[in-house]
């Protein structure tokens, strides 16, 4: 039997195939590994909700801050109440009664 010639191993067909393969290959290590892979876009998506659960939580807690302040400047009745609840205020003209409980 006859031994192929060393140029057939060579021929121009194999090389541009040899080529394509090779660049494809290097295409999806790209695509799965590394910077804008897959993974990468995954976990940032991950990380983006999770930033949205918070700013929602944190957008709540604003605007009941936010209601607190409107109601604390438009009533002077309310500065009393929160003085009255946070900070035990009492009058000069009335009497603290302590009860406690047994």
């Amino acid at each position: 039997m006859a031994e192929p010639s060393p140029s057939a191993f060579f021929s121009p067909i194999k090389l541009i195939w040899a080529f394509i393969i090779v660049l494809v290959l290097l295409l999806q290590v790209r695509l799965w590994i590394g910077e804008g892979s897959f993974a990468q876009v995954w976990a940032l998506e991950q990380a983006i909700a999770e930033q949205q659960q918070d700013n929602d939580t944190l957008a709540t807690r604003n605007e009941r801050l936010y209601a607190e302040v409107r109601n604390l400047r438009n009533e002077q009745g309310a500065v009393e109440e929160r003085a009255r609840i946070d900070l035990g205020l009492i009058r000069n003209d009335e009497t603290f009664f302590l009860v406690v409980d047994q």
